[in-house]
């Protein structure tokens, strides 16, 4: 190869121009990224930007000794590829861009809801800073989404003192991400904080003054904050001839498909890596979609190597963190086929665990405050040992020593 494009600012492209220099990539090669700051690291931006702590997480990174062209607040806006593994053109608002290799890093967008009136994201370090100036004492803040980014900017608000309200379409907090089971454990989290959570409750839009709920009944507000999720940046992609569900289809190597998903129509010129990758997992058997930092800091890893024609396959075992209401909560692995749920100590307390086992195997793990059952639970379900349920079960005894011999 002698040009390579990476479109997307976030981490994950940022990490992919690391790892094709630090490989022995010596040809030319440019980012592309819409946003006009220098890629910076996003997770605090709902704790530590979104507090006043910190206002610049600028990636540090010397890219001049990466000899990597930027191009700030461009757009990609299309894409031509020509035979199979032979590169093609991305379209920008820079101009064409012509490639050999190419590494689409675009990231994901929040989803917003319907209605005229004025709704806060956070994706952005921009977002940030806005919201950041409008959560002052007495404002009345409504936050629709009671997931990872929601708890965390109720967390903020209420402690800046503005008067804040969590709406909830489903009837626990996090049921999406954890179940509705083990979501529940984490609602009295929001009274303790003075915050009102209303969960089984649908809006219909965002209006001046606040939200209109399905029922026709409102809810006054100062500034409404969404975050209902987000969805794959792909836009730019349509008419490209990749698959594309969900995000760009991929394999366990993040090679796109064009076309068909068949091993034939894998581009070995083309790679997809971080939130807009629909990567093929040959530890779950499924594909998985992993919208968080640590899969955005190590797949590019694979992605890279594998864009210079080595042999990488990316199996790591999922991992997510949140602070939320003085409280580190970790996750890691993947429960949606587990047979049932063991709880390790009293949810009422402070430092507490959930387990998700099938058969004799880990399968996930939700720490509160607990980080060493998180590392020991994540080698135990990377190696996939058996382990005893009724050790596991027991927050005194380390997950290590809970492995069957």
């Amino acid at each position: 190869m002698e040009r390579v494009i990476v479109v997307g600012g976030g981490l994950a492209g940022v990490r992919a121009v690391e790892v094709l220099r630090n490989k022995g990539y010596e040809g030319g090669l440019t980012l592309v990224s819409a946003e006009r700051h220098r890629p910076y690291d996003r997770p605090p931006l709902s704790k530590a930007v979104l507090a006043g702590d910190s206002d610049d997480t600028t990636v540090d990174v010397d890219w001049d000794a990466l000899r990597c062209d930027l191009l700030l607040g461009e757009r990609a806006t299309g894409l031509r590829l020509d035979d199979p593994g032979r590169g093609g053109v991305v379209a920008s608002t820079a101009g064409d861009l012509p490639f050999d290799g190419l590494v689409i890093a675009t990231g994901a967008v929040p989803v917003t809801l319907p209605g005229d009136g004025r709704q806060h994201v956070l994706r952005t370090v921009d977002e940030a800073r806005e919201l950041r100036s409008r959560l002052t004492e007495g404002a009345r803040i409504v936050i629709v989404g009671a997931g990872w980014i929601g708890a965390e900017v109720a967390t903020t608000a209420a402690r800046k003192g503005c008067a804040v309200t969590v709406v909830e379409a489903s009837d626990t907090p996090l049921a999406g991400a954890i179940g509705p089971e083990v979501g529940a454990l984490t609602a009295p989290w929001y009274a303790e904080a003075g915050v009102e959570l209303r969960t089984g409750v649908k809006v219909a839009a965002v209006q001046d003054g606040g939200l209109l709920l399905a029922g026709g009944t409102a809810i006054e507000a100062d500034e409404v904050v969404v975050g209902i999720g987000v969805r794959p940046a792909l836009s730019w992609l349509e008419g490209s001839g990749l698959l594309l569900e969900r995000g760009v289809v991929t394999d366990g190597s993040f090679r796109a498909y064009q076309g068909e998903e068949e091993p034939g129509s894998l581009r070995p010129d083309v790679v997809a890596v971080g939130d807009c990758a629909a990567w093929w997992s040959r530890r779950y058997g499924r594909r998985l979609v992993i919208e968080h930092w640590d899969t955005a800091l190590n797949a590019p890893e694979v992605a890279a190597a594998t864009l210079l024609g080595e042999d990488a396959l990316y199996d790591a075992v999922p991992y997510f963190w949140s602070e939320q209401f003085g409280r580190m909560v970790q996750y890691t692995g993947s429960h949606g086929a587990s047979e049932r749920i063991v709880r390790r100590g009293d949810p009422s307390g402070r430092k507490w665990a959930v387990a998700w086992l099938t058969g004799d195997r880990l399968d996930a793990v939700l720490t509160v405050d607990r980080p060493r059952d998180l590392v020991q639970a994540r080698r135990v379900i990377a190696a996939g040992t058996p382990v005893d349920p009724g050790a596991i079960a027991d927050p005194d005894v380390p997950v290590r020593q809970a492995v069957r011999q």
